[in-house]
C-alpha cells in the first residue's frame, strides 16, 4: 500500500454517488434497486445506515442523491435531500433530481440553489428516456456554466443510457459538466472507453470494481487519466469499506489517489470540502 494510505484521513476522502431514501421506503427502494440489477442487497438506504457505512469505512463526505420515477416524486425527492443535507451539513452533500416528462423541469432547477442542492442526478434506464433524446436538450443547455451533472451510464439491457449517447451530448455541450456513472458504462466498460476516452467528462468509479477486478479497474483509470476520476459507492448497493479497500489496492500514484478521492470532485461541484 502506498505510503499516503496508510495516514490519509476521512476528511480527504470524498464518495460522489450515494443514494438515501425517507425511512419508511427505504427497505423498498433498496430492494427495488437489487431487483433491478438482479443483486442481493446488503444495505438498506437509510440516512443513518449509509452514515454508519461512510464512517466505518473511513470517508468523510458523501454525494447523495435519489432517482424520481415519475414527474410528481421530484420535489418531494429534492426536498427530502435538502433537509438531510442541512441536517447532517458535514457529512452530506446533495444532487437534486429531475424527470425528463416533468412540465417544466428548468423551473424546479432554479429552485436548487434556494435548497442548498450542488448538482442534478439523472438515471435513464429506471426513468426510461433516451439520455440525447430532444427533450432534454434545452435541460442540458441551461445546466453549462451553472452547475455538474451525474448520469448514470450504460447497461446491456437497454438503450437508454448508451456510451454513445452520452457522447452525442458532451459533443453537443462542450462547456457542461458532466460525470458518468460507473466509468461511463456499467456493464459496457469497453464501449464506453471507447466513446469517452477523448471527450471531456468525468467518470466514477461505481458499482464498477466487483464485475471488472482489480486489473481491469486500474487499466481504465489509466486510460481515462486520474484527473478524469471520482471515487463512488452507490451505497446501499455497496459498503464504503469493501470499495475503499479495493481502490487502495490497486496500487496508483499518490498524486492519482488525491484527485480520485477528493481533489475532483472538489472541481466538479466547484467546493473546497
Amino acid at each position: 500500500m502506498h505510503p499516503f494510505l496508510q495516514q490519509v484521513t476521512p476528511d480527504q476522502i470524498v464518495d460522489f454517488h450515494a443514494h438515501i431514501y425517507p425511512e419508511k421506503i427505504a427497505q423498498k427502494a433498496s430492494q427495488s434497486i437489487g431487483d433491478f440489477y438482479g443483486l442481493t442487497m446488503n444495505n438498506c438506504g437509510t440516512v443513518e445506515r449509509l452514515l454508519s457505512s461512510a464512517r466505518e469505512g473511513g470517508v468523510g463526505r458523501v454525494v447523495v442523491q435519489s432517482v424520481a420515477t415519475t414527474p410528481h416524486q421530484v420535489q418531494s425527492i429534492n426536498n427530502f435531500i435538502s433537509e438531510q443535507c442541512k441536517l447532517h451539513p458535514g457529512e452530506l452533500i446533495g444532487l437534486g433530481t429531475i424527470h425528463p416528462d416533468m412540465e417544466d423541469p428548468i423551473a424546479e432547477l432554479k429552485r436548487f440553489p434556494s435548497l442548498g442542492l450542488h448538482g442534478v442526478k439523472i438515471h435513464p434506464d429506471v426513468q426510461r428516456f433516451d439520455m440525447d433524446c430532444p427533450k432534454m436538450m434545452p435541460l442540458y443547455r441551461w445546466l453549462q456554466g451553472k452547475m455538474p451533472l451525474l448520469i448514470h451510464c450504460g447497461d446491456y439491457r437497454y438503450g437508454y443510457s448508451h456510451p454513445a449517447r452520452l457522447a452525442h451530448i458532451l459533443d453537443e455541450f462542450p462547456q457542461l459538466v458532466v460525470v458518468g456513472a460507473h466509468f461511463g458504462g456499467w456493464s459496457l466498460w469497453d464501449l464506453a472507453l471507447e466513446y469517452l476516452k477523448d471527450r471531456q467528462c468525468y467518470l466514477d468509479t461505481s458499482s464498477s470494481f466487483a464485475f471488472l477486478g482489480k486489473t481491469r479497474s486500474k487499466e481504465l483509470i489509466r486510460a481515462y487519466g486520474a484527473q478524469r476520476i471520482v471515487f463512488g459507492v452507490d451505497f446501499p448497493m455497496w459498503n464504503h469499506k469493501q470499495e475503499l479497500e479495493t481502490l487502495f489496492s490497486l496500487g496508483l500514484e499518490e498524486n492519482e489517489y488525491r484527485l480520485i478521492l477528493k481533489g475532483n470532485a472538489e472541481k466538479i461541484l466547484g467546493l473546497s470540502l
